[in-house]
């Protein structure tokens, strides 16, 4: 059985391939075409999928679409034509689709739509490998729905209770996120950072916003916000409350800007530790699975992990709507075949590169590499010796990551023991806000010497203390948190023996590891990425496959016509689909 479960025409378009139970591929749209969260048809994704499971589109037995449109339309009528909306209205067709997917990618075999939350509520769930669960998804709305409340006993999902919009966490983070200058649906995670560094003195203000009702709900104060059909996520009356104005994009952060994100988190974490505290009450399961973009915030997890009620916690690790795709999937194969997917291990379901590809594409760029064939011991060596020197490096090897966190396929990688990397890194390679912190992936069976973590993290999505004594300065947060991923050997042979060669050597079983872009583009997926990424970012070294590139090798002239290589810039269909950087769409 061939399913592809597949999101799209909303944020961060993607593709999935469940052969027989068994995911075999994932991949974002944006990682092919290089528009970042580009949420069109997903072709490129899509053609992967196909290519990995060896299939041609007739081989496939259904296509699960991850949202049903005719609900998402009805919300959208209510709602009102918004305001930034194109005049010739395309949206209005709840056939798009189903249209698009049969005429694009030539489909023409059974096609299946489950509703936005419970296709949330199934990514996590049914690959989570638990036999029962309560599922509670957070975003900032679906059809109608922004939070949902379910319970998982076997192949049946139930659920028990949801919100409705306008009434929207997601909706309230990303208020606040506009306000405080950042895109929204792409820069919350800044919030998220920012939050370190203030004091939740606004708290009280931002509680004022929400009434708590009875049971998992809760509503809005309507009054301070606009993002139905405004132009801007916020009000007058929200600028009047909070007492300054909004901030202007890249304009400096000021300490209050630190103290309202601390707020909008303190705030969050309340809030949602509440509902999963109400879940539990609703369900014998001490189970949890969480999914939806809001829990990508990795702090409140960290929190719904240390303080809830639940004894094992799931996340999604692509918890947005690119990886809800993975429930639509899941729910096509309990429904046809009565069967359910294998539980997920790990997220390197992307495309990887022959080393053949990877020598031509270096032969015909003229680079000189060092060759370490195939003694990748020897290479991994080479890396360890850059970074004790203090060289920032980019790691490509094997399959890309599936979801927003380079976890050793895609990664620059530096050593956490030194002062100065946090900032180079920040201002000089990711061209970024020196309040950003950076990730810290360590051996898996010494993560809990180095840090406050009561189970493995292998998709880096909770944050907990750095334990104290260890001197981790790149890598540990303002308030001494850091966002830990741990490496087993089953999962990532290659980046495993990279930090158990650098434990050998340093006697630190941790690397500092950040994702693989330049600021304002997608995580590299191909070589040739890669080697734009490498002379973006002005990294010292990069390993792709088996060979090591270091920049002092390359010239001058090599550096300056990469340099030059025009930044892909969104087509018109691209644009007219992108989502505002001020306001959250709906459309």
């Amino acid at each position: 059985m061939n399913i592809l479960g597949l999101s799209a025409f909303y944020h961060e378009s993607a593709c999935c391939l469940l052969q027989d139970g068994l995911l075999i591929a994932a991949a974002s749209e944006e990682r092919f075409s290089r528009i970042k969260h580009d949420p069109r048809l997903p072709v490129g994704a899509f053609s992967f999928c196909l290519k990995e499971g060896g299939l041609s589109v007739a081989d496939l037995d259904c296509v699960a679409y991850y949202e049903v449109p005719v609900d998402k339309l009805a919300r959208q009528l209510w709602a009102g034509v918004p305001a930034n909306n194109d005049r010739d209205l395309p949206w209005l067709d709840p056939r798009l689709p189903e249209r698009m997917i049969r005429d694009r990618l030539g489909y023409s075999g059974p096609l299946r739509f489950y509703p936005h939350h419970l296709s949330h509520g199934a990514s996590s769930y049914f690959y989570s490998g638990f036999p029962d669960a309560a599922i509670l998804t957070v975003d900032g709305v679906g059809e109608w729905t922004t939070q949902a409340y379910f319970e998982g006993v076997g192949p049946d999902i139930s659920k028990l209770e949801e919100v409705r919009f306008p009434h929207s966490l997601g909706l309230l983070y990303s208020t606040v996120t506009s306000y405080l200058g950042f895109k929204v649906n792409g820069g919350e995670y800044k919030v998220m950072g920012l939050a370190a560094y203030g004091r939740p003195c606004y708290a009280g203000l931002l509680r004022s916003l929400l009434r708590s009702g009875l049971n998992g709900q809760f509503e809005l104060d309507l009054r301070y916000f606009d993002f139905i059909q405004g132009r801007r996520m916020f009000s007058p009356q929200f600028v009047e409350l909070v007492g300054f104005p909004p901030r202007e994009p890249e304009s400096q952060v000021q300490d209050f800007h630190c103290d309202l994100a601390s707020s909008l988190q303190v705030v969050l974490e309340e809030i949602l530790l509440d509902k999963v505290r109400y879940l539990a009450s609703r369900v014998k399961s001490r189970n949890l699975c969480l999914a939806g973009g809001v829990a990508l915030n990795s702090v409140a997890n960290g929190k719904i992990v240390r303080e809830g009620p639940f004894e094992r916690v799931f996340i999604q690790p692509a918890a947005g709507d690119s990886g809800a795709c993975l429930g639509a999937a899941a729910l096509a194969l309990r429904d046809l075949e009565g069967g359910l997917p294998q539980p997920l291990q790990h997220v390197y379901l992307g495309p990887a590169w022959g080393q053949e590809e990877i020598n031509a594409l270096l032969k015909a760029c003229g680079l000189r590499a060092h060759d370490f064939g195939d003694d990748l011991d020897a290479l991994a060596k080479a890396v360890v010796h850059r970074l004790e020197k203090g060289w920032v490096v980019g790691w490509v090897q094997g399959r890309m990551e599936f979801g927003p966190r380079a976890l050793g396929a895609r990664s620059i990688l530096a050593d956490p023991r030194r002062e100065g990397i946090k900032e180079r890194l920040n201002l000089e390679i990711k061209k970024r806000e020196s309040f950003r912190p950076f990730a810290p992936s360590v051996l898996e069976d010494r993560a809990a010497d180095y840090f406050e973590l009561a189970d493995s993290s292998n998709f880096m999505l909770q944050t907990c203390q750095v334990r104290p004594g260890f001197d981790l300065p790149a890598i540990t947060h303002q308030d001494g948190s850091a966002r830990p991923q741990t490496v087993s050997q089953d999962h990532n042979p290659e980046f495993f023996r990279l930090l158990e060669l650098f434990y050998e050597r340093t006697g630190c079983p941790v690397l500092l590891n950040t994702s693989l872009n330049f600021r304002g583009e997608p995580i590299a997926c191909s070589p040739a990425d890669a080697l734009r990424s490498f002379v973006q970012c002005n990294l010292d070294s990069i390993a792709i496959g088996h060979r090591l590139i270091d920049r002092e090798d390359v010239s001058e002239e090599w550096l300056r016509l990469v340099h030059q290589w025009p930044r892909q810039r969104f087509q018109a269909s691209a644009a007219a689909a992108a989502i505002p950087n001020d306001l959250y769409t709906f459309v």
